[in-house]
Order: C-alpha cells, then structure tokens, then sequence
C-alpha cells in the first residue's frame, strides 16, 4: 500500500470513529425525544442523516490523510494547523452531538454549530490553500453544516 491510502485510511477511520462517538450520544435521543420536536418544513427523513454524516467522515478523513501524507507535521507550520483544524472540527462535532442531542439544549447547540460552520469554512479554505483535492473534499461538509444550522436554528425557533 501506498503511503497516501494508509494515511488516508487513518483519517477515514478517525473521523469515523468521531461519527461513532456521536452516534452514541444521538441514537438514544431520536425517539421519543426529537421525533417530538416540531420541524421546519425542509427536514428530511431520520434515515437521511447516517449515510450523509458517514459519507461526509470519509471525506473528512481522505482530505485529512491526504494532508498527513505530503511529509512530517513539524517540517510544515500549516500542515500542524490543518491536523489541528480537523481535531477541532471532530471536538465541536461532538459537542455539538451533546448539546443538542445529549442535554436537549437547542440554542446553545445553535452556537455551537455557527461556531462549527465557521471553522469548518476556515478549514476549506485553509486546505484548498495547501491542497487542492484536499480542500475540495471537505467542501460538502461546509454545506451540510449550512444546512444543519438551518435545521437546528429551525428547531430551535420551533420548539
């Protein structure tokens, strides 16, 4: 195997392990709790979530193990920054999971998830900088979170 697909199975397989840990705090909560939230007319099926949020970790994880394969984290200030913006991103998606899932607090997950969408958008930008393919896979993650605030200041507003 290459260096670039170990490196890039490391990183599918740290934020799928972030997903994982998220899950935990989410699938308890889904009924009765959430199915009795009121909903913005733009919220999609229960079923929708698993596959988009598994489809956006690896990504995640490919944009981060492609990060992690061009060399040695002390020999690049940025590539350091990149590594730490993903672990950032992993902590606030899990916060985020607690928050809104695990404690019931609507509005501060709304903070956390604006404060997860604008570092996210950071991250594209930072990474598109360092590598293009890179940064282009982390792209659908900025939008999903757009999305997701959406739903989440919805709800909040809602409920």
């Amino acid at each position: 195997m290459t260096k670039l697909v170990l490196w890039c199975v490391l990183g599918i397989t740290l934020w799928l392990l972030v997903g994982f840990g998220g899950s935990l705090l989410t699938t308890p909560n889904i009924m009765p709790w959430h199915g009795l939230l009121v909903k913005p007319a733009l919220n999609p099926p229960n079923w929708v979530f698993g596959p988009v949020w598994t489809a956006l970790y690896v990504l995640l994880g490919a944009s981060l193990g492609i990060v992690l394969a061009k060399g040695k984290l002390w020999e690049s200030p940025s590539r350091g920054d990149l590594v730490a913006a993903h672990a950032w991103n992993a902590a606030l998606n899990l916060l985020w999971s607690l928050s809104f899932f695990g404690l019931h607090l609507l509005w501060p997950a709304v903070g956390v998830i604006v404060l997860l969408s604008g570092l996210a958008y950071a991250t594209f930008r930072a990474t598109l900088r360092r590598d293009a393919l890179a940064g282009w896979l982390v792209l659908p993650y900025v939008l999903w979170l757009s999305f997701a605030t959406y739903l989440n200041v919805s709800i909040a507003l809602l409920n």
